[in-house]
């Protein structure tokens, strides 16, 4: 006889278990973990990769601009490119954030969107790196049977990973499908962007400007600029300079090196610089930030992709 469905009170005990402590907790499934806040969280500047995020208990912000993006208990979060924004955590100590991030494989969900009706779901859509939207029946139910296996070892390998790509399918076919298929259509201009972006992450410290970021992208400097926009909500410059600054918060958070360390290797020539810039976009100097962050998160030592901090 089937097992009845857990009730939204018992899922968020088993998130409790399986993420007893206040951070991220990696699981057995390479690209998923778990995030958990103990306490209210202001804004601060972070780094999300390509995924998507579902909040069992608590709630999230994300602000860009004049923009904001509720991630809850009833929306999800999904990001079809590495984007930065600032996020604000709504939690206690009676009632904590609760999250599970799924990262996005890009050439599984490729692969996925070759079995998808072509007329039905390959219609374009204006591209966006990041948007939020209700948490429909179907993709909770999905969720509902990851968190489920991931109390299994056993389960977890053998059928956490055909899950996880039904819930690719949900959000492919839903409400925020159009972005992420855009991603994965290499003649869309949104594919385009993503490319320069995957050369920024890779070559931050390098000397990198708009004109080679334009020929990475196949495009011309003025279409590269303002499609680059439309889908980061940011300029090309500004978006390196943040990833050069989260890039060397993880590096002192993590690692442990210095300030001047971190400057030098993220790309910049003069630390009194770094020091002016980093004070100016997390609001406090690099060794008090490193400081903090490593009161606030903990940020496992087996974390095999360590370019994001996206709490």
């Amino acid at each position: 006889m089937k097992n009845p469905a857990p009730d939204k009170e018992q899922l968020i005990e088993l998130v409790k278990k399986l993420a007893p402590s206040e951070g991220y907790t990696l699981t057995s499934l390479e690209g998923v973990r778990f995030m958990r806040a103990d306490r209210a969280l202001p804004r601060t500047p972070v780094l999300y990769e390509p995924s998507i995020v579902v909040v069992l208990q608590g709630g999230k912000r994300g602000f860009i601009g004049d923009r904001i993006y509720n991630y809850n208990a009833q929306e999800f979060l999904v990001l079809s490119v590495p984007m930065p924004f600032e996020s604000e955590t709504i939690a206690s100590a009676e009632e904590p954030m609760l999250a599970i991030s799924i990262r996005i494989n890009l050439p599984v969900a490729a692969d996925l969107l070759v079995s998808l009706d072509a007329e039905q779901y390959g219609r374009s859509a204006p591209p966006a790196g990041i948007c939020s939207t209700k948490l429909g029946a179907d993709l909770s139910d999905a969720v509902s049977r990851l968190l489920l296996c991931l109390d299994s070892p056993l389960e977890a390998k053998i059928l956490g990973p055909s899950i996880v790509r039904e819930i690719y399918y949900r959000v492919l076919t839903g409400e925020q499908g159009p972005a992420i298929r855009a991603a994965l259509n290499h003649h869309s201009n949104h594919a385009k962007i993503n490319r320069a972006l995957r050369r920024i992450h890779s070559d931050y410290a390098g000397d990198l400007d708009i004109n080679t970021l334009a020929d990475e992208a196949g495009m011309s400097v003025a279409a590269f600029h303002s499609n680059f926009k439309l889908v980061t909500h940011t300029s090309p410059i500004q978006y390196l300079k943040t990833v050069r600054l989260h890039k060397a918060r993880l590096l002192m958070i993590q690692d442990g090196v210095t300030a001047s360390t971190a400057a030098v290797k993220v790309g910049y020539e003069s630390p009194s610089q770094f020091s002016r810039e980093f004070k100016r976009f997390f609001g406090r100097p690099p060794a008090e930030e490193a400081t903090l962050m490593k009161s606030a998160l903990i940020v496992s030592a087996a974390e095999t992709r360590p370019g994001h901090i996206n709490f």
